[in-house]
C-alpha cells in the first residue's frame, strides 16, 4: 500500500473515531416530561391564526411540535420548560412556561428581510431601500464544505455571476464573469474590496467572511467610476458587533481527498497488440503502462480555522488564523497557505469617535515541478505527455534511465516531474485603520488608510537528467524571479442622515486617493557543472559566457484619484430614489483626457406599502425599482499613452567601426487615450409572498461599452508605428436575471429551503471604428489552436454575436478516411481543396442559459445542503478529441474513439479544425452535497458538528470531453476546452467545527 493511501486511511480513521467517542463521551438530555401544555399561536397585527410554527424546548431540540392549521398546538414539557416559537415572516420569541397551562401567543411580523443591511458603495442602506440591482449572501447561507475561495461561497447562488472552476491545481482560483463580456483589451473581471480595501479573492480565508454582496448594475456600481464595469464585489470579514461582553472561541477543520472529474480513456498496451495483430503499424515495446497513473497521485489535503472573538461594547477584537495545505492530483503539485486576521474596535467619547485596527498576513508557498511561466502550464504539457505517450513503453530503462523517444514534442512525462523543481513564497501585509466620528447624532466622518505590499519570489531549476538536455544540450537549467507591489489607499466621508415625519434622506460626500509602485527582476542561465545547485547558484552556468543568459527588470506606477457622492431619499418607505456621480482622474491615460465623470441614478416604488393593497394580506413586499449608471474599464498597463522604446541588441547601425545598439520604436504617443465607458440601464422588481416564505427578484438590463480600446493600423510615418491602440468601438450586452427563494415546508422538526437562479445573456460587437479612424476588417479572430493545426478558432464580428467558433464545416469522411467539408458556395470538397476563405461560423461558446438551484434542509440535529448548477445552449471545442481522436499519427496514441466509423468508415486524416470536434456543452451539475450532524453539547460547549461533503459529484451531459464545466469562459475564445490544462476534480470531504 503506497504512502499516500495509507495516510489518507490514518486521516479518515481518526476523524470517525474522534467523532464516535464525542458521541459517546458526550451526556444525552433527559426526557423526563412532567407535564402536557396546550395553546394558539397568532398574528399580533391581524389576529389571524398562524399555521405552522415551530416550536421547541429551549436547549432540547428533540421536543418539539408545530401548530395546526387552526393555530393550535399541543406537547408535553418539562417543569422548568422555556418555549422557543419561530415562523418565517414573523419574529422568534421565547415563553416561559412557568405554571400555566394554556397559551395564547401573539407573533410580531418580522420585518428583518426589509430591515436586513445590504452593504453598498462607502456605506450600507436598508434591504427594503435598495433601488439598484444588489444580491447579498449571509454567511449562514454560503456554499458548505470545501471551498476554494470566496466566489466558490456564493456560486450558483447570484443570478448573472457565473463563477466556474476551469482548473483541478491547488494553485488556481475560480473564474467570475458579470452579466458578459465588457471589454476587448480592458479586463472584466469585477472590483473586489475586503472591508473597503482593494484585494483578491484569496485575500481572506473563506471561514472569515460574515457576507458577500454584489453590486451587479451600473447604478450602484458608478460610485467606484472606473474600475467598476465588470461589477463590485464587497466582502466583509466576520467581526465582533456584539453589544455584551463575550468571549468566544471557533475551531473547525477538514480533510479531503480528490480523483479526475473524468478519466478519458485511451488505447492501452494490450490494444496496441491486438491492432497490431489486425495489421495496424503500432510500434510494441513490450511494456504496458498506464501513463497517466503514472504521473498522478492519491491526494489528501486538510484545512484548519482558529477564530477568537472577545470584550465587549467598548473594547472589542477579532482574532483569526487559517492554515490550509492542499495536495493536486499530479505528482508533485500543492500549495499551502497561512492566513492571518487581527481586528481591533475601540469607542471612545460616549461612542462618538469609533477606531478600528486591521492586520492581514498571508503567506503562500508552492512546490513542484518547475515552470517558468505558468505553474499549471507545466502540469497541462505533462498531462499532454501521458495522454500521447505508447503505452506499451516503459518508465524506465534497464538501467534505471529515463526511458526516452525521438519524436515530434515527445517527452517522458514521469521524467518532466521529476527532473525539475519549483518553488514560489507569495508574502503579503495588509494594514488598515479608520477613524470614525459622529460630532452630532446624524452626521458622521470617517478617514480610511491602509497600506498593501506584497513580494513574491521564485525559483526554478531541471537536472542534467531532464529532457531539455537531452533536446537541446543545456545541461541543467535554473531561473530564479523576484517581484514587490506596494499598494496605498487613503479615503474620507462624510455622511449625513435625516428624517422628519415620512422623509427620510441621506447624503454621502468624499475623497479617494490610491497609488501602486510595482517592481520586478528576473534572471535566467544554464550549462551548469553541476545540478546540484538548483537557483541557488546562478552565476555557475556557463550561458552566462556565451551571452545566452537572460535577465530583466522593470518598474512602474500608478495614481488614481477621486471625488463622489451620493444622495438617497425615502418618503413614506414608498417612493425611493438614489443619485450618485463621481469624478475621477486617473495616471493610465492620456493627458488630455486623465479625469471622467460617472454618474447613476435609480427609483424605486414599494408597491405594497399602498393602501390599496392593505387587503391583500399573502403579499409581503413588492417593490419596482429602475436605475441608470455609467462605470469605466481602466487600462491594464500605466503607459499605454506614453511612447515607448525598446533596446534592442539585434537592431542598429555600425558607428566608428563598431555595432552600436539601437532603441526601436515599442509605441506610439497617444494623448487623447481615455477609459472604456459603459452605460447601463436595469428595471427590476423584488417581491415577497405569504409572509416572505416565497420571495425573490426579476431583473433586465441592456449595456452599452462605448470607446472600446482597440489596436488600429495608423501610417508611418507620422507615426513611429504602424499600429496604436485607440479608443474606437462599441459593444453592447442584454439580459435577464431571476432569483426565487422558498421556504416549502417549516415544523419542529422539519425545514427545507430552496432557491433558484437563472440568467440570460446576448451580446453584440455593435462597431470597431470611431470618427478618425477604421479597423483594417470589421472582425477580429480569437484563440488558437496550438502546434500542429496552428488556426484561430473563433471570430468576432461586426453586427454579429461574440463566441461564435469560425471553422470548416465538416460533412462526413471519403472513403479514403479524409475529411469532407462545406465550402463559401456550399459545396461539398475534401479538405485538402479548402481554403481559408472556406471556414463558416459554426456554433457558440458563451451559454444562453445559466441555471442554479440550492437547498437546504434540517431535521432534527441533521442537516443537508444540496447544491446544482446547469448551463444550457453553447458548444465546446473539445481539442482533447481533436487531437486524440485520429488514428492518421501511428507514433502517439489516442483515444479508444478514435477507430469508431464515421459514416461507417475510420478516420485518416492530418489533424485539422472541423466543426465536427465542436460538441454541444449542456449539463447539470450535482455540484456539492454537504451532509451534518449537530452533536449534544457539554456545558461550556455552545456547539459541535461533523460532516461529510462531495463536490462536482456527478455531471448529467452529453459531452464527451473531460468536463463541460472545466472551459474557459473568459476572453473572445469561450468554449475552447484546452488539452493542455490541469483537468478538474471531484473532492470528498470530511470536518468537525467546534464553538467554545
Amino acid at each position: 500500500m503506497n504512502k499516500q493511501l495509507s495516510r489518507l486511511i490514518q486521516e479518515v480513521a481518526c476523524y470517525l473515531l474522534c467523532s464516535v467517542a464525542m458521541l459517546l463521551v458526550l451526556p444525552t438530555h433527559a426526557q423526563a416530561a412532567d407535564r402536557q401544555i396546550t395553546g394558539k399561536v397568532v398574528s399580533a397585527e391581524d389576529k389571524n391564526p398562524l399555521p405552522g410554527v415551530t416550536i421547541i424546548v429551549k436547549g432540547n431540540n428533540t421536543i418539539g411540535t408545530a401548530t395546526d392549521a387552526e393555530g393550535k398546538f399541543k406537547m408535553t414539557v418539562p417543569e422548568d420548560a422555556t418555549l422557543i416559537l419561530s415562523y418565517i415572516g414573523y419574529t422568534s420569541q421565547e415563553v416561559a412556561v412557568g405554571t400555566q397551562n394554556d397559551f395564547n401567543i401573539e407573533m410580531a411580523s418580522d420585518q428583518k428581510q426589509l430591515t436586513e443591511v445590504v452593504v453598498i458603495g462607502y456605506g450600507t442602506q436598508k434591504k427594503g431601500d435598495i433601488t439598484s440591482s444588489v444580491a447579498s449572501i449571509k454567511r449562514e447561507d454560503f456554499v458548505k464544505g470545501t471551498v476554494r475561495d470566496a466566489a466558490q461561497l456564493i456560486q450558483g447562488k447570484v443570478a448573472g455571476l457565473r463563477i466556474t472552476t476551469p482548473s483541478g491545481s491547488p494553485t488556481s482560483n475560480t473564474q467570475i464573469n458579470l452579466r458578459g463580456i465588457n471589454s476587448i483589451n480592458g479586463t472584466s473581471n469585477p472590483l473586489i474590496l475586503i472591508d473597503g480595501i482593494p484585494g483578491g479573492l484569496n485575500t481572506v480565508a473563506p471561514e472569515d467572511i460574515e457576507s458577500v454582496d454584489v453590486l451587479k448594475d451600473g447604478s450602484a456600481a458608478a460610485i467606484y467610476g472606473t474600475r467598476a464595469t465588470g461589477g463590485v464585489i464587497l466582502i466583509t470579514t466576520r467581526k465582533n458587533r456584539g453589544n455584551n461582553t463575550r468571549s468566544t472561541v471557533e475551531y473547525s477543520n477538514y480533510v479531503n481527498i480528490q480523483t479526475i472529474a473524468r478519466r478519458p480513456k485511451l488505447l492501452t498496451g494490450d490494444d496496441y497488440r491486438q491492432k497490431i495483430g489486425e495489421g495496424i503499424d503500432y510500434t510494441d515495446y513490450g511494456g504496458n503502462t498506464d501513463w497517466l497513473d503514472e504521473i498522478m497521485q492519491k491526494p489528501v489535503s486538510h484545512n484548519h480555522n482558529l477564530t477568537f472573538f472577545g470584550g465587549n461594547s467598548t473594547t472589542n477584537f477579532t482574532g483569526s488564523v487559517n492554515y490550509r495545505n492542499w495536495e493536486g492530483i499530479f505528482l508533485r503539485s500543492g500549495q499551502n497557505r497561512f492566513t492571518g486576521r487581527a481586528d481591533l474596535n475601540h469607542a471612545m467619547f460616549d461612542n462618538k469617535l469609533k477606531t478600528n485596527i486591521q492586520i492581514i498576513n498571508r503567506i503562500t508557498s508552492s512546490n513542484g515541478a518547475v515552470s517558468p511561466a505558468d505553474n499549471d502550464a507545466a502540469y497541462g504539457y505533462a498531462y499532454r505527455q501521458a495522454m500521447i505517450r505508447n503505452p506499451t513503453d516503459n518508465v524506465r530503462t534497464e538501467t534505471g534511465a529515463w526511458q526516452e523517444r525521438d519524436g515530434y514534442f515527445y517527452e517522458n512525462p514521469v521524467s518532466l516531474l521529476n527532473e525539475s523543481n519549483y518553488e514560489a513564497k507569495f508574502k503579503e501585509m495588509r494594514m488598515s485603520g479608520s477613524l470614525d466620528y459622529a460630532p452630532i447624532t446624524d452626521l458622521n466622518f470617517k478617514l480610511l488608510v491602509s497600506n498593501v505590499q506584497n513580494s513574491n519570489l521564485e525559483g526554478g531549476s531541471t537536472t542534467f537528467n531532464h529532457t531539455a538536455t537531452r533536446l537541446s544540450n543545456q545541461n541543467a537549467t535554473a531561473f530564479r524571479s523576484t517581484s514587490a507591489n506596494n499598494e496605498n489607499l487613503l479615503e474620507f466621508t462624510g455622511n449625513y442622515a435625516k428624517s422628519f415625519g415620512k422623509h427620510r434622506f441621506t447624503l454621502l460626500g468624499g475623497y479617494s486617493w490610491q497609488d501602486a509602485t510595482y517592481e520586478d527582476f528576473s534572471a535566467s542561465n544554464w550549462d551548469f557543472p553541476t545540478d546540484a545547485y538548483d537557483w541557488n547558484n546562478l552565476g555557475a552556468g556557463g550561458a552566462l559566457q556565451k551571452g545566452q543568459a537572460g535577465m530583466s527588470s522593470t518598474k512602474n506606477k500608478w495614481q488614481l484619484a477621486g471625488f463622489f457622492g451620493r444622495l438617497t431619499y425615502s418618503m413614506d418607505e414608498k417612493y425611493l430614489f438614489m443619485a450618485s456621480v463621481r469624478r475621477e482622474g486617473s495616471s493610465r491615460f492620456g493627458i488630455n483626457n486623465q479625469w471622467g465623470t460617472f454618474p447613476a441614478a435609480s427609483v424605486g416604488w414599494r408597491i405594497s406599502k399602498e393602501r390599496f393593497m392593505e387587503g391583500l394580506s399573502g403579499v409581503s413586499e413588492i417593490k419596482l425599482r429602475a436605475g441608470i449608471g455609467v462605470t469605466g474599464t481602466i487600462a491594464g498597463d500605466p503607459y499605454l499613452s506614453q511612447i515607448s522604446y525598446n533596446f534592442t541588441r539585434t537592431e542598429g547601425a555600425f558607428i566608428g567601426g563598431k555595432w552600436v545598439p539601437g532603441f526601436v520604436p515599442a509605441r506610439n504617443f497617444n494623448p487623447d487615450l481615455r477609459w472604456e465607458k459603459k452605460e447601463e440601464v436595469n428595471a427590476g422588481v423584488d417581491f415577497g409572498f405569504l409572509k416572505n416564505r416565497i420571495n425573490g427578484s426579476l431583473d433586465f438590463y441592456s449595456r452599452k461599452v462605448k470607446d472600446l480600446l482597440y489596436n488600429f493600423p495608423v501610417p508611418v510615418p507620422p507615426y513611429l508605428i504602424g499600429s496604436m491602440l485607440i479608443n474606437a468601438g462599441t459593444m453592447k450586452n442584454e439580459g435577464m436575471e431571476v432569483l426565487l427563494n422558498i421556504v416549502p415546508v417549516q415544523t419542529a422538526n422539519f425545514q427545507w429551503n430552496t432557491g433558484f437562479t437563472y440568467s440570460t445573456n446576448r451580446n453584440k460587437l455593435v462597431s470597431l471604428s470611431n470618427d478618425q479612424f477604421e479597423a483594417d476588417n470589421d472582425f477580429f479572430d480569437a484563440g488558437y489552436t496550438g502546434e500542429p493545426i496552428q488556426v484561430s478558432t473563433h471570430r468576432v464580428k461586426v453586427g454579429e454575436p461574440i463566441g461564435r467558433f469560425f471553422v470548416w464545416k465538416s460533412v462526413g469522411i471519403d472513403e479514403k478516411g479524409a475529411w469532407m467539408v462545406e465550402n463559401k458556395d456550399g459545396e461539398v470538397i475534401p479538405i485538402a481543396n479548402a481554403t481559408p476563405e472556406d471556414r463558416q461560423y459554426y456554433g457558440n461558446g458563451i451559454p444562453k442559459h445559466n441555471v442554479g438551484w440550492n437547498n437546504s434542509v434540517r431535521y432534527k440535529n441533521f442537516d443537508l445542503a444540496v447544491n446544482m448548477r446547469g448551463a444550457f445552449g453553447f458548444d465546446i471545442l473539445n481539442f482533447q478529441s481533436m487531437f486524440y481522436n485520429n488514428t492518421r499519427n501511428k507514433a502517439y496514441n489516442m483515444l479508444k474513439t478514435a477507430y469508431d466509423p464515421i459514416d461507417g468508415k475510420v478516420l485518416n486524416n492530418e489533424l485539422v479544425y472541423v466543426s465536427n470536434y465542436i460538441e454541444k456543452g449542456d449539463y447539470w451539475k450535482i455540484d456539492n452535497v454537504t451532509f451534518g450532524y449537530m452533536l449534544p453539547t457539554l456545558k461550556g460547549l455552545k456547539n459541535a458538528r461533523i460532516f461529510v461533503s462531495g463536490l462536482n459529484l456527478a455531471t448529467i451531459t452529453a459531452y464527451t470531453g473531460v468536463d463541460p464545466e472545466g472551459v474557459d469562459m473568459t476572453g473572445f475564445a469561450p468554449g475552447s476546452d484546452q488539452r493542455d490544462k490541469y483537468p478538474t476534480t471531484r473532492t470528498f470531504t470530511a470536518g468537525l467545527s467546534v464553538t467554545f
